[in-house]
């Protein structure tokens, strides 16, 4: 098992119930695929560096996991086709 942090940037114009659903549902998706989930940090609002989709506000979101190498693929084309997640990353965390 590898350790790894998904990184969620989330719509700030949604409603409150709309973003934790979000938010849920990777989570969902991290256990579906046989991760392990250890911790979730919630930024909370922050600007953006640059504007997305005319934003420039959003909401972060990070999502620490322990999973086998096959599942931040899974887990990225899941993401990937989410509504309001504006941007994600996955990465592995070192050791």
């Amino acid at each position: 098992m590898n350790k790894y942090e998904l990184a969620l940037v989330v719509d700030a114009k949604i409603e409150e119930d709309v973003r934790v659903a979000t938010v849920e549902k990777a989570k969902d998706y991290v256990t579906k695929f046989g991760g392990n989930i250890t911790n979730v940090d919630e930024w909370g609002k922050k600007k953006l560096a640059y504007e997305i989709q005319h934003m420039k506000e959003a909401y972060y979101y990070f999502i620490q996991f322990d999973a086998e190498a096959d599942v931040p693929g899974q887990l990225e084309q899941a993401v990937r086709i989410m509504d309001h997640v504006l941007r994600f990353l996955c990465i592995r965390q070192e050791a």
